[in-house]
């Protein structure tokens, strides 16, 4: 199996989060949840809980982004 883009998931303080997403990416988000767990050799993890991970991880990765924030500080 490839290496997913998140690794373990922090046991941090649970945040309340309301989303709608739509079907297929739920579903994506399931599996990613099962694959993961199942990589680490742990049950499936929450799949609510790969959401703020995964846009950390997007906002760190736009280069884009980094540079814009630099230059639009506040």
């Amino acid at each position: 199996m490839g290496k997913l883009k998140l690794g373990p998931i922090a046991d941090d303080k649970p945040v309340k989060v309301t989303v709608e997403l739509p079907a297929p990416l739920h579903r994506d988000l399931v599996r990613y949840a099962e694959i993961l767990g199942l990589d680490a050799g742990h049950t499936p993890t929450d799949p609510m809980r790969l959401i703020v991970p995964m846009l950390e991880r997007f906002i760190a990765s736009d280069r884009a982004f980094t540079t814009a924030k630099r230059t639009f500080k506040s």
